[in-house]
C-alpha cells in the first residue's frame, strides 16, 4: 500500500482509540435518537475546506454535501439523478433543518477554472457542464471588475458566485416554502483560507461582513 492510504488508516486508528471513546456517548445517542442536524452546509470538495472544522461543530450538527465550486443546481422537476437536489430537499423536507449555509472559499479551483480553457472532451465533460452553473458570476465579474487584476477578479468572482447559487437554492419550493413561513434561514459565507475568517453576506447592505460575536 502506498504511504498515503497507510497514513489514511492510522488517522482512523487514532480517532477509534482517542477522539471516539471521548464522544462514545454522543455517537450512542445519535444512533438511538437518529439525527437532527443543526444546519444544511453546502461546501466545497477542496480538501482545504472542511466543514466542521471550520465551524467547530461535533458529529450530528451539520447535514453536508460538498461538490465542485460549492454550486447549486436550480431546482428541475424530472426523475434524473441529481445528488445535491437530493440532499437539499431531504434536509428542508425530512430533517427540517433551520438554517442553511452556502460557503465560498479563497483560491477555488472550480472559479478560477472559468478563466482557463478546459479540453472539450469525453474526459471533462461533466466538468464543463458543472462550471455552467458559475458562469453567471464570471460574467458580472467581467462586467464590473474587467479592469482589475487577475487575482481581485478572481475574489470578486468566488463571492458574488455564492450570491448566484443561493439565489438558485430558492427555486427550490420546499425552501421557498420554509423561508416564507420564518422556518428556514439561508446564509451566504465565504471562508478565506489564508486567515481561518469567515465572511457572511448581509442582505440589508449588500457587502460581505466577518462573523462577529454579535452573529452568535
Amino acid at each position: 500500500m502506498d504511504k498515503n492510504i497507510n497514513s489514511l488508516i492510522q488517522g482512523h486508528f487514532d480517532f477509534q482509540n482517542v477522539k471516539f471513546k471521548q464522544n462514545e456517548q454522543r455517537f450512542k445517542d445519535l444512533v438511538e435518537n437518529g439525527q437532527s442536524p443543526k444546519a444544511l452546509f453546502i461546501g466545497c470538495s477542496d480538501s482545504r475546506v472542511v466543514p466542521d472544522v471550520i465551524t467547530g461543530s461535533r458529529p450530528g450538527d451539520l447535514f453536508v454535501t460538498r461538490n465542485i465550486g460549492n454550486l447549486v443546481p436550480p431546482f428541475k422537476p424530472d426523475e434524473e439523478y441529481h445528488a445535491t437536489a437530493a440532499v437539499i430537499e431531504y434536509a428542508v423536507t425530512h430533517l427540517k433543518v433551520s438554517d442553511v449555509i452556502v460557503c465560498g472559499h479563497s483560491h477555488c479551483g472550480a472559479i478560477s477554472s472559468l478563466y482557463k480553457e478546459i479540453p472539450k472532451d469525453s474526459k471533462n465533460i461533466h466538468i464543463n457542464k458543472w462550471l455552467d452553473l458559475a458562469e453567471p458570476a464570471k460574467k458580472m465579474a467581467m462586467m464590473s471588475h474587467r479592469q482589475a487584476s487577475l487575482e481581485d477578479r478572481l475574489r470578486y468572482t468566488e463571492k458574488i458566485s455564492v450570491i448566484f447559487q443561493v439565489q438558485n437554492l430558492m427555486s427550490y419550493p420546499a425552501v421557498k416554502e420554509a423561508v416564507e413561513a420564518g422556518e428556514l434561514f439561508v446564509h451566504a459565507w465565504y471562508f478565506d483560507i489564508e486567515t481561518g475568517e469567515i465572511e457572511c453576506f448581509d442582505d440589508d447592505e449588500y457587502e460581505y461582513k466577518l462573523l462577529s460575536e454579535k452573529d452568535k
